[in-house]
């Protein structure tokens, strides 16, 4: 059995709406190990984003225990917490979420900014991560300059340049036409071959069959677990 990575006890998360507390999260709990890739899948409105901001360390629950990497995220102060987010995790987004004013392997430089690494071996890691998910030629190319899946790919290299211990991705196709979805797919399906451990929200049921496996929400409530393809 692989490492544990991260774990969530029993976590409950509620919002005040008004004059009543509406319950988004009910008793969750939900492991993850070294080198899995694991789809969370679930409809709007099932809680699934409210678990990935809990994950994200970008929001905290209101009851139970979550634990990364061996810290109790409850326990952390806001600074902690950016650390935690800069080194552990590598987040993308549906939107891409790129700077439009920066070329592309300026964009994948950020994190390592922020991590106060040398601006030499900051554009050698960036143009690294560039060449590994395809884009060696299009490094200087700005955003607008670039299609739909390949500001998916510079995102997916920032989201990997800090190395992180989890790629957390959140409707990482949501944006892009099939065919471009699945090259994103194979490329996530590459990287964990590689070692990453990777954690994908989505309420698309034949995206979630590209992970190893699927932990479908509904509800607040984790539902059940299954084998992807079984």
């Amino acid at each position: 059995m692989n490492k544990e990575i991260l774990s969530m006890e029993d976590i409950v998360k509620v919002y005040r709406m008004g004059d009543e507390d509406q319950v988004i999260l009910k008793h969750i709990n939900f492991k993850v190990y070294e080198n899995e890739f694991v789809s969370i899948l679930g409809p709007s409105g099932s809680g699934k984003s409210t678990m990935m901001n809990i994950l994200g360390c970008l929001d905290v629950q209101t009851s139970g225990k979550y634990t990364l990497s061996g810290h109790d995220v409850s326990k952390l102060n806001e600074k902690e917490l950016a650390r935690i987010r800069n080194k552990e995790i590598g987040f993308v987004f549906q939107s891409f979420q790129l700077l439009p004013r920066l070329n592309a392997v300026e964009n994948v430089e950020l994190p390592l900014i922020y991590s106060k690494i040398p601006k030499h071996e900051r554009r050698e890691r960036a143009e690294e991560m560039l060449l590994k998910v395809g884009l060696e030629n299009r490094m200087n190319n700005y955003p607008n300059q670039l299609s739909g899946g390949q500001q998916q790919r510079v995102a997916i290299a920032r989201a990997i340049v800090t190395r992180p211990t989890i790629l957390l991705a959140d409707e990482p196709t949501g944006a892009l036409d099939q065919h471009t979805g699945h090259q994103v797919m194979e490329l996530f399906k590459t990287l964990n071959n590689e070692g990453r451990t990777i954690i994908m929200i989505t309420h698309d049921e034949k995206i979630a069959q590209n992970a190893e496996r699927i932990v479908r929400i509904l509800d607040g409530n984790l539902k059940e677990e299954v084998r992807a393809n079984d």
